[in-house]
């Protein structure tokens, strides 16, 4: 058990929360949630000790271990990789370090003896003659194939140094796992692969994450922060999301008796613990969802974002013919012949093992790069609308918000109008008036959004879309594209975003290309896809 006694954090005048009293036991995973800047990070950092609070103090149950995921990617760089994941449990490790200088010593002593006894007495007990098997099964499920674990991981790319770092904090069943964002840079088979490990895990996981699929399916509580305080609520991050949103329309309905307001909370709840029965960890969810007091339910704070999308002209039944199309930027191919037909209405993900092919086909259709062979032809009612996944030239300049949108809006619309996008994205008052090259990654991809708002138009090309967004927008965005009339071709690594958007699958591979009219979790579902992807993929 980790306790969280009085804690207080604030950085001059401004308070992130304020007396926090928790308790963080038994074998439950507790998603942390709050708005960008509410201070999640933070809060993991003084559950890990790496900073102080202001007041309070943390206390991990004695003799308990607890492991963290690291955030400093060059901190190992000089270690092997499979090394590197053993330092997780520093204890071992340490034994190990302090047996094998013994064993090196020119001059080996009775006493030394005697001491190498005793630490390999330890290290048994610590079941240290299967570290490196288990290491190098964690590093597998993440991905990180055998022909690099004796390498060091200076030589590993950053989303392999990332795996490694997991795979660290994994290592040794610590009592408390502390998780800052673990699916970053993780691919689909890999995430799957934690979240059956954390399922699996019989300790205590406080996790940060923005994958609301991932959250939904590990945790068993949220941990919200809001108000300047932190409150744990049973449940998972839908389960947060669905009932504040109705806690907060029932706020709103001054007129509703309070008997009837218990009633539609207690039919919410009966209704999700049914649901919750279907899941990875039904019993025990639903057996703590049906131990709720409507009382428990409360409204947040949270601001989400107004989006709406809207066409300028309906689209007539030609879309996008896409003909033997291929691309080599001059190191490798990333698309070979690929066609396909988009009809009217289509939600198409893309998907890619690689990012890169996704990224050029959308360049291509764009018009920001020259296919190298093949054609592809847009209908003539189409106004397509694009969101990079790189946007940084888009914000090179010293215009404020409401200068750099006006630019892309028509000349009769006003400073009004414009602030009015601006507004639905949460730019409000002075923020409107900041430079919008000192913004954040996620306040650029929102002011981009605005940007595909304004133009209004019939075909949305999305790159990544979810990047730096937080929950809120992530969930604003994902609503709006479900809500959309019009065509989408997107790609995404938020898995519930591409289940509740995407009507049709494309997944683009290095020997070929598949075409699927089906969702998402029914693509990654079916046997005769996964085969036929199979046959696909490289020997």
């Amino acid at each position: 058990m980790i306790e969280v006694s009085n804690v207080s954090l604030q950085f001059g005048k401004r308070i992130l929360f304020d007396d926090v009293n928790l308790k963080f036991f038994g074998d439950s995973c507790y998603g942390v949630i709050g708005a960008n800047g509410a201070g999640k990070s933070t809060f993991l950092k003084i559950l890990a000790g790496e900073i102080n609070a202001n007041t309070g103090h943390i206390h991990l149950e004695p003799g308990k271990r607890m492991a963290v995921l690291s955030q400093n990617h060059s901190a190992f760089d000089t270690y092997r990789v499979i090394d590197t994941v053993i330092m997780g449990h520093k204890k071992l490790w340490s034994i190990m370090e302090e047996k094998d200088a013994i064993y090196m010593k020119p001059d080996f002593s009775d006493e030394d003896g005697l001491k190498a006894a005793d630490l390999e007495e330890k290290f048994a007990e610590m079941d240290g003659w299967n570290a490196e098997s288990d290491a190098a099964s964690l590093l597998s499920g993440l991905g990180i194939s055998e022909s690099v674990h004796e390498k060091l991981v200076s030589e590993l790319s950053g989303n392999e140094k990332v795996r490694v770092l997991l795979a660290q904090a994994l290592f040794g069943n610590p009592d408390v796992l502390i998780l800052d964002e673990p699916t970053n840079d993780l691919d689909l088979k890999s995430i799957q692969w934690l979240e059956d490990f954390l399922l699996n895990f019989k300790n205590t996981v406080i996790v940060v994450s923005h994958d609301r699929h991932f959250l939904d399916t590990v945790c068993t509580n949220i941990v919200d922060i809001d108000f300047n305080k932190i409150n744990t609520y049973t449940g998972n991050y839908t389960f947060w999301y669905e009932s504040s949103q109705l806690a907060l329309k029932q706020r709103a309905n001054a007129n509703k008796k309070a008997d009837a307001k218990r009633k539609e909370l207690q039919e919410f709840i009966s209704r999700f613990s049914a649901n919750a029965s279907k899941s990875k960890q039904a019993t025990s969810r639903k057996k703590l969802l049906e131990k709720i007091n409507v009382d428990d339910i409360k409204p947040s704070s949270r601001r989400y974002p107004a989006i709406i999308y809207t066409q300028t002209r309906e689209a007539g039944n030609e879309i996008l013919d896409v003909q033997s199309l291929s691309y080599n930027n001059g190191e490798k191919t990333l698309i070979s012949n690929l066609s396909f037909n988009v009809n009217k209405g289509d939600k198409i993900a893309f998907l890619s093992d690689d990012g890169m092919p996704v990224t050029a086909l959308f360049q291509i259709l764009v018009g920001e790069l020259k296919q190298t062979s093949g054609q592809f032809e847009f209908g003539q009612t189409i106004t397509p609308s694009y969101l990079p996944n790189d946007n940084s030239s888009y914000f090179n300049s010293n215009d404020n918000l409401v200068d750099w949108l006006r630019q892309y809006a028509s000349q009769d619309k006003d400073e009004v109008y414009v602030r009015g996008f601006l507004g639905k994205m949460l730019f409000s008052g002075e923020e409107v008036f900041k430079g919008c090259n000192v913004l954040s990654g996620g306040e650029k991809v929102r002011c981009m959004l605005s940007k595909m708002m304004l133009a209004e138009g019939n075909v949305l090309i999305l790159d990544e879309p979810t990047n730096h967004l937080d929950l809120e927008s992530i969930t604003a965005l994902n609503n709006a594209l479900k809500d959309f009339k019009g065509t989408v071709l997107f790609t995404s690594h938020d898995h519930e975003f591409t289940q509740t958007v995407a009507t049709r699958i494309i997944e683009l591979t290095p020997n070929g290309n598949l075409d699927k009219l089906m969702t998402y979790d029914e693509y990654i579902n079916s046997e005769k896809v996964m085969a036929q992807k199979e046959e696909l993929m490289p020997a």
